[in-house]
């Protein structure tokens, strides 16, 4: 009966221990795996038209800066959904060194009109760079085929993290976070 007990100790003990270092091992999770190095963002091409900010020249420019490329259409309702998430970022993060460019790609023609856009992007009360790709030039140059879809590019300008749809917020909020935190090798 003692045996027993001892034993049945024993394995409490070493699923105490396994719970224990499965989450350790989780949190310490390398972040190479996490955020591997994907592919060179494109450079911006057929972009028109920026809401919010005086024209943004390069992809280039940006270097030693995380970027959130935010391809988006006013007329989808994921995209809606996404949007104040995408702007809490651009709050929250933007003096760490965050660029957000919302791509608006139009999925209808009435979504074409810059007006329409212009209209849309003060509805929705979003603050950050937005530029117009109704040629799908930048769409294209990131082989984008959702909307909405999220790229993340780090800091020497290599994509890091793409998310399409809606959902996780937390997920992409740590990429964001983990992504400020690395030293740039310039820096």
């Amino acid at each position: 009966m003692k045996t027993l007990k001892h034993a049945f100790l024993l394995i409490l003990l070493l699923m105490g221990l396994f719970i224990t270092y499965s989450a350790w091992a989780h949190d310490r999770t390398d972040e190479g795996k996490l955020l591997p190095k994907l592919y060179p963002a494109p450079e911006f091409a057929g972009l028109e038209n920026w809401i919010n900010s005086s024209e943004i020249q390069s992809m280039h420019d940006l270097r030693g800066k995380v970027v959130l490329i935010d391809f988006w259409t006013f007329g989808c309702i994921n995209c809606i959904h996404t949007l104040p998430h995408v702007q809490k970022w651009h709050q929250t993060y933007k003096d760490q060194g965050l660029v957000v460019l919302g791509i608006h790609a139009p999925e209808f023609n009435y979504e074409r009109k810059l007006k329409n856009v212009m209209g849309a992007v003060n509805k929705y009360g979003l603050t950050f760079p937005i530029a117009i790709d109704n040629g799908f030039k930048l769409w294209r140059a990131y082989k984008n085929r959702f909307w909405p879809a999220m790229y993340l590019v780090d800091k020497d300008g290599i994509v890091r993290y793409m998310h399409f749809g809606e959902g996780q917020y937390k997920e992409t909020e740590a990429a964001i976070a983990k992504l400020l935190k690395k030293k740039h090798p310039t820096s």
